[in-house]
């Protein structure tokens, strides 16, 4: 899918893209090796967008919404209790006995957290914001993506400035150890 435009259409973009990785997954039998395959790309894609979101979206929610540091809050909490089953699906396999209820539970939480964008968030985050700073935040979102980290990192810091400061690292690192592995990759 192409990206561009405003914050919003940035991220449901995303949003798209992961929900299409979570149907092949569903789409493959228990224990198929590419469900692994997917599931990894999935996190690549996920811990992506999260990283962005927490350096750049958040910040403006707690800016322009009136009730925005518990809308925030609530946010960052979602991506923590995903981030921990990422972390945990990370050392499986897809043939392994816990792999399909991980799985399951992250795409049913990932689900759930993109609804609640979509329906709630992002139309109150519209309706406030100027659409200059929308703009501007679909860049900066775009900008995050490309250096934040693909790998889970339950302890790291997940508000501002200690995020900012740790994700390009973080990223790179992570970057190096998927082009040696594979990661994410069909054979």
């Amino acid at each position: 899918m192409g990206h561009g435009g405003n914050v919003i259409n940035e991220l449901v973009t995303d949003h798209r893209e992961v929900e299409e990785l979570f149907g092949r997954i569903e789409a493959l039998p228990s224990g198929d090796k590419d469900r692994k395959l997917y599931a990894d790309q999935a996190t690549i894609e996920l811990v992506r967008h999260s990283v962005a979101e927490e350096i750049h979206l958040y910040p403006a929610v707690r800016k322009y919404l009136p009730e925005g540091d518990a809308l925030a809050d609530r946010e960052i909490d979602d991506h923590s209790r995903a981030e921990r089953l990422m972390k945990d699906l990370e050392s499986l396999e897809a043939g392994d006995t816990d792999f399909d209820r991980l799985i399951g539970l992250l795409m049913s939480e990932i689900r759930s957290h993109l609804a609640d964008e979509e329906e709630n968030l992002f139309p109150r985050l519209e309706a406030v914001a100027p659409a200059e700073a929308l703009d501007e935040l679909g860049d900066k979102i775009r900008r995050a993506k490309k250096t934040a980290p693909t790998r889970p990192h339950p302890s790291a810091p997940d508000r501002p400035p200690a995020n900012k400061l740790l994700a390009p690292g973080a990223g790179l690192v992570d970057r190096l150890r998927d082009a040696l592995t594979g990661r994410g990759k069909k054979d």
